[in-house]
């Protein structure tokens, strides 16, 4: 069998076209059964298998250096880099990891997982090499959709001034996660229709020497042409057109939808198994909900998604029915928030939003072109939450890298009710940039219309009054507090003191000096990283004060699929580990 014959890119070299297309049809297979077992991003893995091998098979891999961008398309590059045991052995399917690991090979250069960086990274390690009088090739695998980030087009302009061996191979499918948008992507359009032979050509602009391939799927002329530009000796674009999720008609036809899937998408034809019911209102469809009744009353209401508009609801039919009230800017977070805020600044009243893992990479719009100058825009701030993610997609940093800019109001909703009120108020209020942590999870209801006026900043909520020990339930984590204000009742014999804060950006001195009277522990707990986040705020206030601050949250750490019940046990997030440090604080409570 041709997949016993590969076990490293050294065992291409000997292979025939016909072995290396059977050797692709293979690979395929395997993706797709692992990819719809364990869910993952499956499309771009698909269109990319002829491309992986053909360069694999043209370059020496690791001395030739392969950078993915994103790493949406490195699985094929896993099963011929000694990692094909994780697709073909079910029970070592999680071992691992989605994205390129320089752990798990040496044939990965870098642990990547946000996009848009690879001809940065390709740049510095071709400098790098340049300066040690080294002469391997460095190649980076850009998919088209990754060109819209900013950093790409950095990249690309330092690229071409190299002067030395860089090999650019843009991935063009004609596609982002959903559709691309932009200007770039006309060119691009241009260079398919003419074969790459029209005069208008960015890369060439730009003074890349330029090869085509129309047939991005076909090894014969990927290994012909990547022949062709190996050991170049100026910087070189391979531009390859492919076909997104090839080899499964239903994620031909709909990319977006299979970008990423969910495990048992499919049945044992590769076809779309039917869709359960839907189960019922999520925080998304809250979301879009409130954003449809409003934009269809007012023209102002303008949606703004960073190319990831699957991620929180912004369906297709969402998109559609907003029209020209609704942007996707491509991936480009940093032109996100300073096209949010201009917007504001000019009388719209957009909301973008985005994940906390994306949010990262555009601090400066945020600190300069948003809140110094004040506008009052709405950023929804998606999947905030420790979780047991892969480390380059996790969502626990948004809290200390928002919550101390000044001027924003960062808002932490615990329920539907007050969500949908601190949404309404900020896409209406005039005065302040304002960002709502949207709750992770699902939909938990009051039953409560929710009245507060949150134009008074950073008043909190006392829900429970008692003595003793305050607890300090923080968005998500309110529920937390819930749990442990009734430990701590069953326990102890007395109400603990419960309250949300509503507010991550500040605290409330008056309630806060409030309590000093009849309690002396407070515990906050947050559904984040502790360093520089909001227990700290607390423990700052109390400083010089008797009061005893005990913080509850993550660790400052990146986390590798580290499943969550074994997070909340290192981080002691449980109301029994919450009981046991609050016993150690006060010992006095054990008589």
């Amino acid at each position: 069998m041709i997949l016993d014959k590969v076990n490293m890119p050294c065992d291409l070299k000997g292979l025939n076209i016909d072995e290396l297309n059977t050797l692709s049809y293979k690979i395929r297979k395997l993706i797709i059964k692992k990819v719809n077992t364990t869910g993952g991003h499956f499309g771009p893995n698909l269109g990319i298998v002829e491309a992986t091998i053909a360069l694999h098979y043209v370059f020496n891999c690791p001395i030739d250096k392969i950078i993915f961008d994103v790493s949406h398309q490195c699985y094929p590059h896993k099963i011929l880099t000694g990692r094909k045991e994780g697709f073909t052995n079910p029970e070592k399917y999680l071992e691992y990891t989605g994205y390129t690991a320089p752990e798990e090979s040496t044939c990965d250069v870098f642990k990547v997982g946000h996009t848009s960086t690879s001809v940065s990274l390709a740049v510095g390690t071709a400098k790098a090499r340049d300066l040690i009088n080294g002469n391997e090739n460095v190649i980076a695998l850009i998919g088209d959709g990754s060109l819209s980030g900013g950093e790409a087009y950095e990249g690309l302009n330092n690229a071409a001034e190299l002067n030395s061996n860089i090999i650019i191979v843009v991935n063009d499918n004609d596609m982002s996660i959903a559709e691309n948008y932009g200007g770039l992507y006309k060119n691009l359009k241009l260079l398919r229709e003419t074969n790459g032979e029209a005069e208008n050509n960015f890369f060439k602009t730009l003074g890349f020497k330029y090869a085509y391939v129309n047939e991005g799927n076909n090894i014969e002329r990927l290994i012909e042409v990547f022949k062709d530009v190996k050991d170049t000796k100026c910087p070189t674009v391979v531009h390859i057109r492919t076909i997104k999720g090839l080899g499964v008609k239903a994620a031909e036809e709909n990319k977006e939808a299979y970008h990423w899937i969910l495990p048992n998408t499919l049945d044992e034809n590769n076809c779309p198994k039917a869709k359960t019911e839907s189960a019922g209102e999520t925080y998304d469809s809250i979301t879009t909900d409130l954003i449809l009744k409003k934009a269809a009353c007012d023209s102002s209401i303008i949606a703004i998604s960073p190319a990831t508009p699957g991620a929180y609801g912004f369906t297709k039919e969402f998109r559609e029915k907003l029209g020209k009230q609704y942007m996707d800017v491509g991936i480009a977070e940093e032109h996100a928030v300073a096209y949010a805020s201009a917007l504001a600044k000019n009388g719209a009243k957009p909301v973008l939003s985005v994940l906390s893992s994306f949010i990262q990479r555009t601090y400066d719009q945020l600190s300069q072109d948003l809140c110094l100058n004040n506008s009052p825009a709405t950023i929804l701030i998606q999947w905030g939450a420790i979780m047991g993610a892969d480390c380059t997609h996790l969502g626990c940093f948004d809290i200390p890298l928002m919550g101390n800019i000044p001027n924003l109001v960062y808002l932490a909703p615990t329920n539907k009710e007050e969500y949908l009120r601190m949404l309404e108020w900020s896409i209406e209020q005039t005065r302040y940039p304002v960002a709502i942590r949207v709750p992770f999870g699902s939909v938990v209801s009051s039953g409560n219309e929710d009245k507060t006026d949150y134009s008074v900043l950073n008043k909190f909520r006392m829900d429970k009054k008692g003595k003793n020990i305050v607890i300090i339930g923080l968005g998500n984590f309110y529920h937390l507090g819930e749990k442990v204000f009734e430990a701590i009742k069953n326990k102890f014999g007395f109400n603990a003191t419960l309250i949300n804060p509503l507010f991550i950006s500040g605290i409330d001195e008056d309630m806060l000096n409030s309590l000093k009277d009849n309690h002396s522990l407070v515990i906050t707990l947050e559904d984040g990283v502790l360093d520089g986040g909001f227990g700290e705020k607390i423990s700052r206030f109390y400083g010089n004060s008797k009061m005893r601050v005990l913080n509850f949250g993550a660790k400052k750490e990146f986390t590798d699929r580290v499943p969550i019940e074994e997070l909340y046990q290192r981080y002691h997030l449980t109301p029994d580990l919450i009981l046991d440090d609050i016993l150690k604080a006060m010992p006095v409570l054990r008589k």
